[in-house]
């Protein structure tokens, strides 16, 4: 675990020393992804509940057209590089992967990792959504675990408080 400096922070082509280095150290590869747009309490619980599923936590970040296409219109709020920056200051994070696809695919085929983690939203026994990286998952034989979330923890929810805060007056 990096303890004292910043991880990596690596674009996805980039990555296959990454993926060496890894699969040399002893314990399980974890790997998840997202936006990480506005970073709050619910992502850093979430991460930590990915960083306590193995030894070494990588995170994927998804780039700023693929915030856009997945968030809609004046997202991401808070540009790639400083969202990277960011989550590689998080000590128990031990590399960010920039990628600019909508979908995790490509980023779980070249990491391959023991185990691969997302939210309980997308817990089908919990009523989730259907995770559209499940056949890349499968593909590489990453063990499926989802992490609970924060409730009334979201980006979007602390946007929303956001605009609805009164202008301050000069």
């Amino acid at each position: 675990m990096t303890a004292s400096f910043a991880a990596p922070i690596l674009r996805l082509a980039a990555t296959a020393e990454l993926e060496d280095a890894l699969k040399a150290l002893p314990g399980a590869v974890v790997l998840t992804n997202g936006c990480f747009d506005l970073l709050h309490e619910g992502h850093v619980r979430f991460l930590e509940g990915c960083a306590a599923l193995g030894e070494r936590l990588v995170v994927g970040l998804n780039g700023d057209d693929a915030v856009t296409e997945l968030k809609g219109p004046g997202r991401p709020v808070v540009p790639v590089a400083q969202r990277a920056a960011l989550l590689a200051a998080i000590r128990w994070i031990d590399a960010v992967v920039v990628f600019d696809a909508v979908s995790a695919d490509h980023l779980i085929r070249t990491i391959r990792p023991d185990v691969y983690a997302k939210g309980a939203d997308y817990d089908p026994a919990a009523g989730g959504i259907d995770l559209p990286e499940a056949a890349s998952v499968a593909s590489v034989g990453a063990r499926l675990e989802y992490i609970g979330l924060v409730a009334g923890a979201s980006t979007t929810a602390l946007l929303d408080r956001l605009r609805e805060s009164p202008e301050p007056a000069d």
